[in-house]
């Protein structure tokens, strides 16, 4: 017995063309949200990434200064240096500078 696709009435075939295209139209709002979800975790993760790098290397470069400026606070200039005769105005003392 061969299924006859003209005996089943217009109604019926209108109710099961509306569940396929409804079916279809679910599976691409779920694709499209999924798509969504992905294309967003992967520009937060990359966001969280760039901004880690960039706070790390300017800690590093923070963390750099800091040693170098203690260092550099630490030399112990024994003597002031002599006078040395300027070309046109005289002779003055050079002055050193220190970070107090």
């Amino acid at each position: 017995m061969q299924f006859d696709l003209s005996a089943v009435e217009t109604a019926t075939l209108v109710f099961i063309g509306t569940l396929v295209f409804g079916a279809i139209l679910a599976a691409f709002v779920l694709t499209a949200g999924l798509v969504a979800l992905v294309v967003l975790g992967a520009g937060k993760l990359a966001w969280v990434v760039v901004s880690n790098s960039l706070l790390a290397v300017v800690h590093g470069i923070n963390s750099g200064w800091d040693r170098l400026v203690h260092r550099a606070s630490a030399v112990d200039l024994s003597g002031d240096f002599q006078g040395q005769p300027a070309p046109s105005t005289g002779t003055y003392p050079r002055v050193i500078l220190r970070d107090s």
